[in-house]
């Protein structure tokens, strides 16, 4: 327990950014269904209409570093006050497919530039203090995920107003930005090493594939569970809320734990033992017959994928030269985050046509990209 409270000393503000992201995306997961029926668009329309926030993550890939260096820490607070600002305009319905795309590339702007800004802080801490810290920040995002999408469920199934919801999480995304202001989150020693570097393309590929593999199949989970278990199984409104906050609350004990493990394990193992169980997971929740194995499933996938990204940013950090780690990790992370887009979004287009069933039955197949990633990124040599 110490050694985590220290690393909470340490990393405290950064990590706080992904627990608020986290809670933002877990009271969105929750609601999802309900923001489908009100906009009244079928599976592969509400696919393409995510697909904004794709778009909005390759846009932040293309100018988080000019960002970085000439937003320093006003970064975080602004594109705090973005991602409030989109999930408003989603909450007003935006005026139908087209506003509602320019919406979410609001959201995929603002949520991967706040994820990467907050992943680089902590990996220059860890660099610093040489203390392992990604899985705590990690974990804590995960923690908060579930948390609010369980509140969430709640409150829909209570038949809050969404209005109050996004007001509470909107409060709580700009009282975290302007708590971790003065922490010089994308300050100057961290954007500095943004700045044009030539790139290690042979490490930083292979562990973008891990994480875009990861991010693809956590969100397609997080983001269609919902309605797997409400439209599929059965379920009441309300009740779809367990699958996220499954997902959630999975992940976070996963990934507080994940230090520990890793140290037995070591983190390449670690990753490859828990793919192959959230590929068990998936084939589950795939073939579900009742609301409960459905949840027992998203709780495999959960546990399973929980380690792969921060362990992933580690096993590319030892392979790069410390100077270059920074811009390494952003530049994989940004690629990487582009699959927790794409994931609902393709979720959208497979369902349409063959149903949620086959669309969790093709997030299996997506998985195996983690061990092809891994596999050639164990083939760099290690650098730091």
């Amino acid at each position: 327990m110490s050694g985590l409270r220290r690393a909470l000393q340490i990393s405290h503000r950064p990590a706080a950014g992904l627990a608020a992201l986290g809670a933002f995306w877990g009271a969105y997961a929750a609601w999802l269904p309900a923001v489908k029926a009100r906009a009244g668009f079928e599976d592969a329309t509400m696919g393409m209409v995510m697909l904004g926030a794709a778009v909005g993550n390759i846009a932040a890939m293309a100018v988080y570093p000019a960002l970085a260096r000439r937003l320093g820490p006003r970064m975080l607070p602004l594109t705090a006050l973005a991602l409030s600002l989109a999930a408003l305009a989603q909450l007003a319905g935006a005026g139908g497919p087209v506003a509602l795309f320019a919406a979410f590339a609001v959201m995929g702007v603002a949520m991967a530039s706040i994820d990467v800004a907050c992943n680089v802080r902590i990996s220059v801490l860890e660099a610093q203090y040489g203390v392992p810290l990604m899985n705590l920040g990690h974990g804590l995002y995960s923690l908060a995920f579930a948390v609010s999408a369980a509140l969430a469920g709640v409150a829909r199934a209570a038949g809050a107003p969404q209005a109050v919801v996004v007001g509470v999480i909107m409060l709580l995304l700009l009282g975290v930005a302007a708590h971790m202001r003065g922490d010089g989150v994308a300050g100057p020693r961290e954007s500095a090493a943004l700045a044009p570097t030539p790139m290690p393309w042979a490490a930083v590929l292979p562990a973008a594939l891990i994480l875009m593999a990861a991010f693809m199949s956590e969100n397609a989970t997080e983001t269609w569970s919902a309605l797997h278990i409400e439209r599929t199984l059965g379920g009441q409104p309300g009740e779809g809320a367990f699958g996220p906050a499954m997902m959630g609350l999975m992940m976070a004990i996963g990934r507080l734990s994940g230090q520990a493990v890793a140290a037995r394990l070591g983190e390449a193992r670690l990753v490859a033992i828990s793919t192959v169980i959230a590929m068990a997971g998936a084939m589950m929740l795939a073939a579900a017959p009742s609301r409960e194995i459905a949840v027992a499933g998203v709780a495999l996938i959960g546990i399973g994928v929980a380690v792969v990204v921060p362990s992933a940013n580690s096993l590319l950090g030892r392979r790069v030269a410390p100077q270059d780690r920074p811009r390494a990790i952003s530049r994989a992370f940004m690629l990487g985050f582009t699959g927790f887009f794409i994931g609902p979004v393709a979720m959208g287009w497979v369902s349409q046509g063959g149903g949620l069933r086959l669309g969790f039955a093709a997030v299996t197949g997506v998985m195996a990209l983690i061990l092809l990633g891994l596999w050639a990124l164990l083939r760099r040599p290690v650098l730091a």
